[in-house]
Parts: structure tokens; C-alpha cells; sequence
């Protein structure tokens, strides 16, 4: 499934009063859930089939939260929006997608999420120069954590 689609699937959903939908397509399928009485992230992107295996992902350091105070008020935060591992470039011998300091558009690649298999590109959601990468490369991420900051 596209990540496009989920997306727009999360934003009708975070519009609209409806707590959870489940979307089939051949056999793909996408399940986004809405829990209003927690603080955590409050969607959860989960493909239908794996929901058992999706359970939880440890933080793998402790230097990733603290400069997301400081970005938060330089930028706009690129958030993750599924769980998988983060790649800051499309292969391993390529160069990365966006180094700091670098300028980016709307719609340009800034790193690639890998869930089940499939690489999913990440786009710059707004113009801007990038001001902090807060994930290193091959790290696990969850739903909604922040990837990037772009001033």
C-alpha cells in the first residue's frame, strides 16, 4: 500500500470523530486505530496481518530524546509514520538522502522507513533547510517519533 495512502487515511482519521478503520486492498491491508484516553501516541499504524508479531520496540539509546526540546522550537518535526527501521539513504553504498544543513522541498525524499520488506520514502512535508537528523541510521522506530527537523 502506499504511503501516501496511509497517510491521507491518517489525517482523515485525526479529522473526524472515528476511532479506528481497517482498509483492504488484494492483500494488503492497513488497520489505523485511535485511543483518545492515552498520552502515548494516539494512532496506531499496524498492517492487519502482523499485528501479533508488531508488538513493541524498545528504545535502542538514550541520545535520540534529548535534542528533540531545542529542534522542536528551531523546526517542524518529520515524524515517522509507521513503525519500521529508519535509513537515512536508499542503499548502503549510495549517499544519503538529506545531510544537515541541506535545503529541501515539499515532496522531496529525506530518508526511507523499512516496514515488512518494503521501503517506504519519507518526503519533506514543507520547504526548508534540515537542522537536525534525531535518528541514526538502521535504528528501530515507532509510529509518530520524530525523524527530522526542518527550520
Amino acid at each position: 500500500m502506499d504511503i501516501r495512502k496511509v497517510k491521507k487515511l491518517i489525517e482523515l482519521l485525526e479529522s473526524s470523530q472515528v476511532a479506528e478503520i481497517e482498509i483492504t486492498e488484494g492483500e494488503e491491508s492497513v488497520r489505523i486505530s485511535r485511543n483518545a484516553s492515552s498520552p502515548s501516541p494516539q494512532m496506531n499504524v499496524q498492517p492487519a496481518p502482523q499485528l501479533s508479531s508488531n508488538t513493541a520496540i524498545a528504545p535502542s539509546s538514550n541520545d535520540a530524546p534529548a535534542p528533540k526540546p531545542s529542534s522542536e522550537a528551531k523546526g517542524k518535526i518529520v515524524k515517522s509514520p509507521m513503525v519500521g527501521t529508519f535509513y537515512r539513504a536508499p542503499s548502503p553504498s549510495a549517499p544519503p538522502f538529506v545531510e544537515v544543513g541541506k535545503h529541501v522541498k515539499p515532496g522531496d525524499v529525506i530518508c526511507v522507513v523499512e516496514a515488512m520488506k518494503m521501503m517506504n520514502q519519507i518526503e519533506a512535508d514543507h520547504a526548508g533547510v534540515v537542522d537536525a537528523i534525531l535518528i541514526e541510521d538502521g535504528e528501530p522506530v515507532e509510529f509518530d517519533q520524530p525523524l527530522i527537523t526542518i527550520a
